[in-house]
Formats: C-alpha cells, sequence, structure tokens
C-alpha cells in the first residue's frame, strides 16, 4: 500500500495529530463512487492504529464494492455544529481490502470490536486539510498532499 497513514504523520506530524484526534471524537462520513459516477456517502468509524488507517464494513456494503471497484475515497470528520465546532478535517485516498490477520487484530486493539464477518480495508492517505477557527475568528486552513514527480 503507497501513503500509509504513517507516511503522511511522519511529512505533516501537526496535521496528523489534528485529524487523528478529530477522526477519534465521533464519526466520520465516507464518500466513495457509484458505478454509474455518482457520489454515496456513509458515515463509518474509522481506526488510526499504529501508522495504518483502517475501516472495516459489512461484505454486502455498497461503499466496500465501491472500493473494491478503485474508488477513490474523502473520509470527512463530522463537525460539532454549523460553525465549525472544533474544526474540520478531511483525508482523500484509495482503499485497499486486506485479509491480514495481524492487521485485523490490530484495528481490534483500538477500540472497534467487529463482527467476524466484517471485512477490513487500509485507506491510503493521499491528500489531507484542515480549517479550525481559533477563537472563533478567521478560518486558518492547512493542506498536505503527496508529492508527485
Amino acid at each position: 500500500m503507497n501513503h500509509s497513514w504513517q507516511d503522511f504523520a511522519n511529512a505533516a506530524p501537526e496535521l496528523a495529530a489534528y485529524g487523528e484526534q478529530r477522526f477519534k471524537a465521533a464519526p466520520a462520513y465516507l464518500a466513495t463512487v457509484r458505478a454509474n459516477g455518482l457520489p454515496r456517502v456513509h458515515p463509518v468509524t474509522p481506526i488510526i492504529a499504529e501508522g495504518h488507517l483502517l475501516l472495516f464494513m459489512e461484505p454486502t456494503s455498497p461503499k466496500g464494492h465501491d472500493l473494491q471497484r478503485g474508488s477513490g475515497y474523502a473520509l470527512h470528520a463530522a463537525v460539532a455544529d454549523s460553525g465549525g465546532g472544533a474544526g474540520e478535517f478531511s483525508v482523500t485516498g484509495h482503499a485497499v481490502l486486506t485479509d491480514d490477520p495481524v492487521l485485523r487484530e490490530l484495528a481490534t486493539r483500538y477500540g472497534y470490536q467487529p463482527k467476524d464477518i466484517y471485512i477490513l480495508f487500509e485507506l491510503s492517505v493521499e491528500s489531507a486539510f484542515s480549517t479550525t477557527y481559533p477563537d472563533g475568528g478567521a478560518p486558518v486552513r492547512q493542506n498536505w498532499k503527496v508529492a508527485t514527480r
């Protein structure tokens, strides 16, 4: 897998730390692209475990089918209110279905207990952004993306 959460954290540690905190605060929203090109959005519980960004889901999940087909994804942390609350955080990339028992066990150690039938994806991190509103003032934005050659 290219561009793991760890790669992102090494390149942009402050942004990654903020993102990890936001993803732990509440469910996030995963956007994928259907086969017909229309978007699909679902609430999910992302897991950041020892440098990996992971998602469990039902094997029949439409979003899982999108990811297996090669759809890119966007994952956006929930915001607390219409004023931006604690701020926004989002990452984009691609996903790989994995049956690695080590990754599965690792993901369960970080607070999520999936059903045995759930499948596991590891998500690459190809770009990230945040918007915060310090003291209710003007927005402060941070952006990061994988360097292209």
